[in-house]
């Protein structure tokens, strides 16, 4: 085993620190040839980007990376249908999910046609009175508003019954989906799913977005070869990468790749604020600085999120398509507003949570579920998240209400809690249930809860009894508060955009001081970290008033801590400097 980082075994949340970096001799290769960095090269190393990989890592670009999108199974089907409604003139309905990636893709569906000269109608559920995924009466809806086709985005793959009804309908549907597929699908016009198990495209990482503009790249071809664009102008596709680069962000797919070039493309779109909807949330959240991957997960996405959560669902597709400023403005007052309700939720569906799970976890269960009818479904899945975090076990978390649960699950590497779900399903125990290896949904029975949950248990007991007991958490390298500057800062930022897959930086400030420390916000404990030379570094920890990361923080008392984030730029009034965003902590050993 790799020696731990400082000789950090358990931390003060209970990880083991370990190196990153696993070959030297890559990263000082990578160093000496390309006349890198060594941080650079050192954190290009510790994620496996060889001498050939760099320029592509560093410089992604879709002219590389985009193929054919014809490479996806059954999209010339899809296009082709598309293209027969836009040139006979029929409205083209959108049935979209109620989370970042669902609102990005009916946005972007929204703006190309539109753009084209074409017809659109967008319905996006309510998560409460209507659930996930399509059903029969919106459908037919969608029809009755002039659908001639309807487009499901990020859902519909495991639709059958309401799929079946609309064809019956006399609807033609066609899916637009990424979530894990069965060799039975959905009765469609085109089902386009990088997942579906006929697919050999290899784009299973896709977000739902990405599958999206994958189908508009595939029409608009159609198009053009029709001549559509003989007397209008032709769409720039690449004006829309930042829809894009938000919902692949937001749905923490893996930056790899394709996935890779659309956010670091997207962003760069972001960055100059076209989009009038993005702008004005931008503004009223905050964001003076040039938007990044951090902005777009963090602080961007909760907040288009927040509509489908706890308010109105339709709200986040809405601001993403409008041009209209002021009601731009309108609606993301109201997102940030539902934003700062979900907020309050959440904190009290967590504290009630944690009671729950720590009795649970005395007996180191595979998985645990926990319930309450006084938790809002629409906070459930990132209370999920928390828990995970927090006790490094897949939870699913349930919100019953009506004699009916319907949870949100998170996993843990290596436990694929998707395939278990999939399997409760088809064993007859839940009403609905799906999702990926890291994330599910389940709609449930309140009376069949405690079989569901013996089922998943026994499903991921296997698979459980592999996750380590004393989780690691990735150091990429230490240093001292002295060498924490915007210029090292810059250097790092040249190995993002950062997410699933890429995972940011984290370095360690040894044997700190805290100098000084308070909370601010919502449960922030912001803090003054002093290094043995006398610098001093601006750190904050989100979110760990009440944790044992914070309470350490807040009574360190001058005893020496190695400390452990990411470092980020500081800009205020005017002055740029860096900040450690803390995620951990240690005592120093004399």
């Amino acid at each position: 085993m790799t020696d731990a980082v400082l000789g950090v075994d358990r931390s003060v949340t209970g990880r083991r620190w370990r190196p990153r970096l696993k070959d030297e001799a890559l990263a000082l290769a990578l160093s000496q040839r390309l006349d890198l960095p060594d941080v650079v090269a050192r954190v290009l190393a510790a994620r496996g980007v060889d001498l050939d990989g760099v320029e592509a890592f560093l410089n992604p670009t879709l002219r590389s990376a985009l193929p054919d999108p014809l490479s996806l199974t059954d999209m010339e089907g899809a296009a082709t249908r598309l293209a027969d409604a836009i040139e006979s003139q029929q409205t083209i309905g959108v049935f979209g999910d109620y989370d970042v990636d669902g609102a990005t893709s009916s946005a972007l569906l929204s703006r190309y046609v539109r753009a084209i000269g074409g017809a659109i109608a967008v319905h996006i559920p309510d998560r409460i009175k209507e659930g996930y995924g399509p059903n029969a009466p919106a459908l037919v809806s969608l029809r009755d508003r002039g659908a001639g086709v309807v487009v499901t985005v990020d859902c519909g793959i495991a639709a059958h019954e309401p799929l079946r009804l609309a064809a019956e309908a006399g609807i033609d549907v066609v899916v637009l989906d990424h979530h894990m597929a069965e060799a039975d699908l959905p009765r469609a016009h085109a089902v386009v799913n990088p997942n579906r198990l006929d697919d050999s495209s290899g784009l299973g990482q896709l977000a739902a977005v990405g599958v999206t503009f994958m189908t508009v790249v595939a029409l608009n071809r159609v198009l053009r070869q029709r001549g559509w664009f003989k007397d209008r102008p032709e769409p720039d596709l690449m004006a829309w990468l930042d829809l894009v680069a938000l919902g692949t962000v937001c749905d923490a797919v893996p930056l790899s790749g394709l996935n890779r070039a659309f956010v670091a493309q997207g962003l760069k779109v972001l960055s100059r604020r076209g989009n009038t909807g993005l702008n004005a949330l931008a503004e009223i959240a905050g964001i003076s600085e040039t938007p990044g991957a951090y902005h777009a997960g963090f602080v961007l996405g909760p907040r288009i999120n927040a509509g489908g959560r706890v308010g109105q669902p339709d709200l986040g597709a809405r601001l993403l398509s409008t041009e209209d400023a002021d009601e731009a403005v309108g609606i993301a007052m109201r997102l940030d507003d539902f934003n700062t309700e979900r907020r309050s939720l959440e904190k009290a569906a967590l504290n009630d949570a944690l009671d729950q799970a720590e009795a649970a976890m005395a007996s180191d269960p595979s998985l645990v579920v926990v319930a309450s009818e006084d938790w809002h479904p629409g906070v459930i899945g990132i209370v999920a998240s928390r828990l995970v975090d927090r006790f490094h076990r897949p939870f699913v978390v349930v919100s019953v209400s009506d004699g009916v649960g319907k949870g949100s699950g998170r996993s843990v590497a290596g436990v694929d809690l998707g395939a278990a779900v999939t399997a409760a399903r088809r064993a007859g125990l839940l009403i609905n249930g799906g999702g990926h290896p890291m994330a599910a949904g389940i709609t449930v029975g309140a009376d069949k809860l405690g079989d569901v949950t013996a089922f998943l248990q026994s499903h991921l007991a296997d698979a459980g009894a592999n996750v380590a007991a004393v989780p690691d958490m990735g150091i990429d390298g230490a240093l001292s508060a002295a060498a924490a500057t915007p210029e090292l800062v810059k250097t790092v930022e040249r190995v993002g955009p950062f997410g699933v897959g890429n995972a940011e930086p984290r370095f360690v400030v040894a044997d700190a001081t805290v100098v000084r420390a308070d909370v601010v916000g919502t449960d922030h404990v912001r803090c003054i970290l002093g290094g043995g030379d006398g610098a001093r570094l601006k750190a904050i920890a989100f979110r760990a008033a009440g944790s044992p990361l914070g309470q350490t923080l807040m009574n360190a008392g001058g005893a020496p801590l190695h400390v452990a984030g990411h470092l980020r730029a500081d800009r205020w009034q005017g002055r740029e400097g860096a900040q450690l965003v803390v995620e951990d902590v240690a005592p120093a050993r004399s």
